[in-house]
Order: C-alpha cells, then structure tokens, then sequence
C-alpha cells in the first residue's frame, strides 16, 4: 500500500513518516524539507496533479493551520487552509479510490462535559475548532471510506519543532517563567503511540471517527507539572493561571478533551499513559544532551 502524507514536514506528520516508513511520499508546504515533496493544499490544481503522480492507496491528512489563536484573528487563512485545503485532498483521494485519514480536534466541542467520545455531538467555540468541524463534515460528505482521527495535546521530544513540553522544556532552561492554564483540561497525547496507532487504524477497515489519545484527563498545569518533575526540572517557574488572566484572542474549551476508551478497544497498540509518555521524552532528551 502506498502512502501520502499531506504534512509530513510537521511534528505530527514527520512520526507518521516513521510509523509508516518506506511506503509513505511526504509533503511540506513553505519550509522546504529533504525527501518530501513541495505542496499548497489550498491549490486544487497542484494536489490533483500530486495524487496523480503518486498514486496513493491512502491518504493521511495531518496538515492544518492548528494555531488556534492565529485561526481566531485570520479566519480567511483559516478557512482555506482547515476547510478547503482539506476537502480539496479529500476530492482527489475520491477520484482515485484512495483511503482517507483526517486529523481533527478536541475543538470541536464546548468544554462543559469532557472528555467526549467519538459520537458526542460537537459544539465548537471558537474558529479553529468551527472550521476543523467543517472539514470533518467535507470529508464525510466526499468519501465513504474515510477515517476521522480526533487528537487532543499532542506531546514529545522534538528538538527543532513545536509543541507544550519544547516550550516548558526551553523555559525550564532558560530559567523563564511559564504561565500554564489551570482551568483547562485535556488528554495528553503521546506522538510515537499516536502515529503507530493511527497506522494500525489506517491499515483497518474501521471507518468514522476515533480517538486515539492518551488515557489520563488532567489539567495543563498539572501536565507541566508532572512534565516538570519526571524531566528533572524543578517546577517553580510553572505560573498557573486561569483562561481568563491569559487573555486569549480565542475561547478555549475547560473540560475538554476526548476519550480514547472505544478506540484503544480497536488497538494492539497501547496508547501511552502521560509518565510512560514523558519516561521516553525523558530518555530521548537526556541521550541529545550528551550526543
């Protein structure tokens, strides 16, 4: 089975290229990246002509713009990037029979009852998490054979990317203090366990959405704080704040995240529990220190 990694230069989407190795042709949209294929999902014309040189039999669609802020204050770039960017790759992945694979969000729900299984009725609040919804809804409207993979905090060591424990960890360093949301709760999620079991989902039959996130509900600044510890770092430049004090452009959902019960039920592969998550990122960074 051949497969194409729409997004394949981003954190996310460079643990999908390991996870599927050397089946998988990768794209990057602006920051051009060895081995991977240059690509504007945003122009229809250029992903037709990709898919037809490629000739994927599945399609795994990491790529967005996922900076919810930014979403909020340019929702036009929003637009065309989360919503039509995807539907355009889902109407190729149509005309050619291929599987599809769609990373969605907790963002799609309104934080008063969370963690949301798959068939929980999505209420978003801000722009991102609307237009996310949008391009759920494009793709199943496009393709029948298509698979939804909803995540929620996605974590690990990555020295040259972003994510939450790159930034606390360069804090730490640095020794700069780190406001942390104490009112927002969520499902942190291992990368490594998050694309071998979204290859194990995508080789499946399953279709509709899934939730393979980590197994723990807990706050962010009780994340960072355990992040904190087990990364031997001492925790006192965690500055807990409420959503309120952090006055963010876009309304975050509080009790978010999404709950990965039914869709380990589907998984061989065991999705990481936040200290068995953070053990590794431990190692990984403990072994770039000393290379």
């Amino acid at each position: 089975m051949s497969v194409l990694i729409i997004g394949a230069s981003g954190f996310v989407g460079g643990e999908l290229m390991n996870a599927f190795g050397r089946a998988a042709v990768g794209t990057y949209h602006r920051t051009a990246t060895d081995g991977l294929q240059q690509l504007d999902i945003t122009d229809p014309d250029a992903v037709e002509a990709l898919v037809d040189r490629v000739q994927p039999t599945l399609i795994v669609h990491p790529a967005a713009q996922p900076n919810v802020e930014r979403c909020e204050t340019e929702p036009d770039e929003s637009y065309a990037v989360n919503v039509v960017g995807t539907a355009n790759v889902a109407r190729a992945a149509r005309r050619i029979g291929a599987r599809f694979v769609y990373f969605s969000t907790d963002y799609l729900f309104d934080g008063t009852a969370g963690p949301y299984a798959p068939d929980a009725v999505p209420k978003p609040i801000q722009t991102y998490g609307r237009h996310k919804l949008e391009a759920e809804q494009a793709v199943r409207d496009l393709l029948d054979n298509h698979l939804i993979v909803r995540i929620c905090g996605v974590y690990g060591y990555h020295p040259t990317g972003k994510n939450f424990i790159m930034g606390l960890i360069g804090r730490a360093r640095r020794g700069e203090p780190m406001q942390v949301p104490a009112d927002q709760w969520g499902t942190p999620t291992f990368v490594s366990s998050l694309a071998e079991a979204v290859r194990e989902l995508a080789y499946s039959t399953h279709t509709g959405a899934v939730h393979p996130v980590g197994p723990d509900y807990l706050s962010r600044i009780a994340f960072a704080e355990t992040a904190a510890e087990l990364l031997g770092f001492d925790p006192g430049f965690l500055e807990p704040r409420t959503s309120e004090q952090l006055r963010q452009h876009a309304q975050r959902p509080l009790k978010g995240g999404v709950d990965n019960r039914s869709t380990q039920a589907m998984l061989t592969t065991r999705l990481a529990s936040v200290r068995e998550g953070l053990a590794i990122v431990r190692r990984q960074m403990d072994a770039d220190a000393t290379a």
